[in-house]
């Protein structure tokens, strides 16, 4: 079996500023290209895990979020780092239009998208790592399986709760992947 870093998006992989799905926005969190090569340099497999709420609020498609991580995906191959795959949910239970107004099984806090690609890839969740920013991303991981839950501290007041290692930077989450 394979074992996988599991990242959040906005706020670990990229800045936050909210709803980015164009390249100018897009800004590289400190740090993040050092982790994912420490990682993958351990024997990981990188996966991003998101909520996409923005493409079922209409404040960007479908399209414009796969261009975006097409051109992320690359940012990374440029500093030969591939990125396994990127899982998104789309959907919001309360402010998405049409078809994305729903509760489903993909958004965190529910683990259907890291269950997904643990079938995908073979991924022995156990030995997987989850980073990510919100309390979401944590309940979405304990929910999978995975024991080795970071949470990068932020501007979410909702962490309290959450049982995770925390750290104040990326850089710091090297040392807590074995």
């Amino acid at each position: 079996m394979n074992k996988a870093l599991f990242l959040d998006r906005d706020g670990i992989i990229n800045v936050d500023h909210g709803y980015v799905y164009q390249k100018e926005n897009f800004e590289f969190t400190d740090g993040i290209f050092e982790l994912c090569i420490e990682a993958s340099n351990k024997g990981y497999k990188l996966i991003v895990i998101t909520n996409q709420s923005g493409i079922g609020r209409g404040k960007y498609t479908v399209d414009q979020f796969k261009e975006l991580t097409h051109w992320m995906t690359d940012q990374f191959k440029a500093k030969n780092i591939d990125i396994d795959d990127v899982y998104f949910c789309p959907h919001h239970p309360t402010k998405g239009i049409n078809e994305y107004l729903k509760v489903c099984e993909c958004r965190k806090p529910k683990p259907g998208l890291i269950l997904k690609a643990a079938k995908k890839y073979d991924i022995d969740l156990k030995h997987s790592v989850f980073i990510g920013d919100k309390g979401s991303d944590m309940e979405a991981a304990a929910a999978a399986g995975i024991n080795n839950r970071i949470l990068l501290a932020s501007q979410y007041d909702d962490n309290s709760h959450v049982k995770a290692q925390y750290i104040e930077k990326i850089t710091q989450a090297c040392s807590l992947i074995k």
